[in-house]
């Protein structure tokens, strides 16, 4: 793929900011504005796994042994890891990501790379998909995201960490050249202290000072990875966004500029939801349904969910079902989301079920 094939990307790089931290802070506002920290236990040799920025101005990070963070910030509050609940918010995140695009891959519980080349949303462009993603996770999960948009996997990620926290920042393809040319070394992942310590003693500082020696030069210098750094150092990243692990489920969901204030109206916004489904459905190969789902969220912002077991084919008179169930939990209020999807098998549940349903 030539460089100006690889220009014409539009890549997004999410990332929740502080996810674990941000997640108890929501579930517990007194926390708010007091620092805070998920890890272990200072006397079982914990390590901090998250820290909000309240705690980072007294040097408290991940990674930190949590003994050395209460030093630094006696006042800092430790709180244990829930990771089911931490799950389920990454999951929340991901489908939204997945109503813009099947081609999402996953870093991290809280990170994912977002190709939106092809996408029809927001007239197709990535920076206000990206805008539109990160209001919609702060409304639907309670925190915010900060998101990066450029032509490749490399500068996509160095853009999400720009404007931290709850920031947007956009490298479009004729910025490309300037921005890399000073872009500090220490931005490029795989350059570590030891590494960026190197590269200053040669007078290496940022991305132009690396163009100052050639590929041969660099791989000389720093190895295998010379060639990387070359590269790197001209914007230069042909990595596609990888989408090799299966998703759990797909869905789609609208939010309505007017409330729906009955049932009866909900269903006739369903014919045209089931019909999007179906469309994003038939693009997908090798996944069995094995749930549908519904969800609501009515106009003061709680949401709920309802699934039940259906395998084969979605059908819209469970949509209807689960609706009129999911509509009753609002007590009469009217509603601003709608959202319907299917959650399929996982891998183990085909490997026994394939032998008995040939």
């Amino acid at each position: 793929m030539s460089e100006d094939e690889t220009l014409i990307r539009k890549i997004i790089h999410c990332d929740a900011d502080c996810f674990f931290a941000a997640l108890e802070m929501r579930d517990d506002p007194s926390l708010v504005g007091r620092p805070i920290a998920v890890g272990g236990s200072a006397d079982r040799r914990g390590v901090i796994s998250t820290c909000n920025y309240q705690a980072r101005v007294f040097g408290v990070g991940s990674a930190m042994a949590t003994a050395t963070a209460k030093r630094l910030c006696p006042e800092l509050i430790l709180l244990p890891h829930r990771f089911e609940v931490y799950k389920q918010a990454s999951q929340q995140i991901r489908d939204i990501f997945y109503q813009y695009s099947d081609e999402v891959e996953p870093l991290s519980l809280d990170e994912a790379f977002i190709d939106v080349t092809a996408a029809d949303a927001c007239r197709g462009s990535a920076t206000l998909i990206a805008e539109e993603i990160r209001q919609r996770v702060f409304d639907e999960v309670g925190i915010t995201v900060s998101a990066g948009v450029a032509p490749n996997k490399f500068l996509a990620k160095v853009g999400s960490d720009w404007n931290k926290p709850n920031g947007l920042f956009v490298i479009t393809p004729p910025e490309v050249e300037d921005f890399v040319k000073q872009l500090p070394v220490t931005k490029i992942y795989g350059v570590g202290k030891v590494t960026a310590e190197k590269m200053h003693r040669l007078g290496i500082y940022n991305c132009g000072d690396l163009r100052d020696l050639n590929v041969y030069q660099l791989s000389e210098r720093f190895g295998s990875f010379g060639l990387r750094l070359h590269q790197l150092s001209h914007g230069i990243d042909h990595r596609p966004v990888k989408t090799s692990s299966r998703r759990k489920s797909l869905s789609v969901e609208h939010t309505y500029s007017l409330d729906l204030p009955s049932i009866e109206d909900c269903l006739q916004q369903l014919p045209e939801l089931f019909q999007q489904l179906l469309e994003r459905l038939g693009k997908l190969e090798g996944y069995g349904v094995n749930k549908q789902f519904v969800k609501i969220k009515f106009n003061n912002f709680q949401s709920t969910t309802i699934e039940c077991i259906a395998q084969g084919a979605p059908r819209i008179s469970v949509c209807r079902e689960l609706f009129r169930q999911a509509f009753t939990r609002g007590n009469g209020l009217p509603v601003r989301l709608l959202g319907l999807g299917v959650r399929f098998k996982t891998e183990s549940m085909q490997s026994i079920q394939l032998p008995l349903f040939p």
